[in-house]
């Protein structure tokens, strides 16, 4: 019988992005934005990231710290229809699961007079392990178009007709990995006058991702030209590191009830290099060329371009009311122009485009609440799908409070949900058309303190 224990294997090519943002970034670095999302404007601790030209008007001059666990969790689905599935329809479906429990950040400023020096420390992309424990789509469908390029079609056809494919191999795997992006961030903010400030500062990003594992598939007898021998397999062990510096630039404009909020982060230019025992990939037992080896990225000594895209946000902050406040936001991701492996960026239709409302209201002196919604479009496109890579435009909700415990210390609580739209794909081949429909869930709880001095 076909026995399957995949573990972390979509770990192999892809960045698990376990937060909102772009396709690498992570843009909620503090639970504030949980809560409320449309945070380009706000003035306050977790300014240090959203908008950091408007720390130079927090209300008083001090040290403001900021402390902040998130927990994420996802589901990765992937339907898919195959011509030699003996399933009705031809069809199977896999569910994955990723989480990343807690990812903490911190922030920090200290304001006096017209300047305010900040910084933060944060996972600003990657994030998180995942797990298919039924496999994948792509690993199936290549192990059944090497049975049907056998000498055995005929009775593989035979086979398929009686629904007793799934018995024609065993299937066995253990992979798991992690990719990190850890950001440390420094800045000078500076007000220039009582309506315009000004910021300038950068992060410093370090990469560090691990894969260790195997996949082995073997045919059993009922085709006897290749019954017994290994039909496909895989070894894994890579560890990758690399770093690279974001330059960042913004500004705030102050007028009366209104705020605008600019920033633009720089294209981080990073490559990642392989320190690799092992990265093989072999076919009917023979061990594939680098040429076409869908692992030979992960070759030891290979760089890998994997850069982080240039960011663009502008935000507008009206007070409705002395306790009502709302913003909307815009994000750009320049991710045309950012290089990835294999010129992947090439395949996308345009970079990521985001909007983002959100509101709070100051119920009491002591709470706030607050929402918000966030739209994504990432300007995907067939050739930039797989199994083990792919993405979904999406919405975003989220809801929370702050809670004032005392003159100095806040908390802030918050429930961030992401719903996916369906992404289908249809692949034509020898065998037939197949199709596979990808979709997603994510769930984000946020817990954080922010203290004033």
């Amino acid at each position: 019988m076909r026995k399957i224990s995949l573990i972390g294997l979509v770990m192999l090519i892809v960045s698990i992005p376990t937060f909102a943002g772009g396709l690498l970034t992570n843009t909620n670095q503090h639970v504030a934005f949980l809560r409320m999302l449309a945070r380009g404007a706000s003035i306050d601790i977790d300014g240090v990231y959203s908008n950091p030209a408007g720390l130079a008007f927090l209300p008083s001059d001090g040290l403001y710290l900021s402390l902040n666990g998130q927990s994420a969790y996802q589901t990765r689905n992937i339907d898919m229809t195959f011509p030699l599935f003996p399933e009705d329809g031809h069809r199977r479906y896999y569910k994955g699961t990723a989480s990343a429990p807690f990812i903490p950040s911190f922030q920090g400023a200290y304001k006096k007079g017209d300047w305010t020096i900040s910084g933060s420390f944060a996972v600003v992309g990657g994030g998180g392990k995942a797990s298919f424990d039924n496999g994948l789509g792509m690993f199936d469908s290549m192990i059944m178009g090497g049975l049907a390029a056998s000498d055995d079609l005929k009775r593989l056809q035979q086979l398929v007709g009686a629904g007793a494919v799934s018995d024609l191999y065993t299937l066995n795997s253990a992979m798991d990995g992690s990719q990190f992006i850890y950001g440390v961030q420094l800045g000078l903010s500076y007000k220039i006058n009582d309506w315009l400030a000004v910021f300038a500062g950068g992060r410093m990003n370090y990469f560090s991702g691990g894969y260790e594992g195997f996949l082995t598939a073997t045919a059993n007898s009922e085709l006897p030209s290749i019954g017994g021998n290994e039909l496909a397999g895989i070894e894994l062990d890579c560890d990758q590191t690399g770093w690279g510096i974001t330059p960042i630039l913004g500004a705030d404009i102050k007028l009366g009830k209104w705020n605008i909020g600019l920033k633009y982060e720089f294209m981080t230019n990073l490559n990642l290099e392989n320190k690799t025992k092992m990265a093989e990939v072999r076919q009917n037992g023979i061990v594939m060329p680098d040429k076409g080896n869908p692992l030979a990225d992960f070759k030891d000594g290979v760089n890998t371009p994997s850069d982080i895209p240039a960011l663009l946000t502008a935000a507008v902050g009206y007070e409705i009311l002395p306790t009502l406040r709302a913003s909307v936001e815009y994000h750009h991701f320049f991710d045309k122009d950012a290089g990835m492996a294999n010129d992947k960026q090439d395949h996308l239709k345009h970079g990521t485009h985001e909007i983002l409302l959100g509101a709070e209201w100051d119920v009491t002196k002591q709470l706030t609440i607050s929402g918000g919604f966030q739209n994504t479009d990432y300007g995907l496109s067939d050739d930039f799908q797989s199994d083990i890579s792919f993405s979904c435009d999406s919405y975003s909700l989220g809801f929370g409070a702050a809670i004032k415990m005392t003159k100095h210390l806040t908390m802030n609580v918050a429930y961030f949900w992401t719903n996916y739209k369906d992404y289908k794909k249809v692949t034509e081949s020898a065998l037939g058309l197949s199709a596979t429909t990808y979709s997603r869930t994510n769930k984000v709880f946020g817990l954080g303190v922010d203290y004033k001095f």
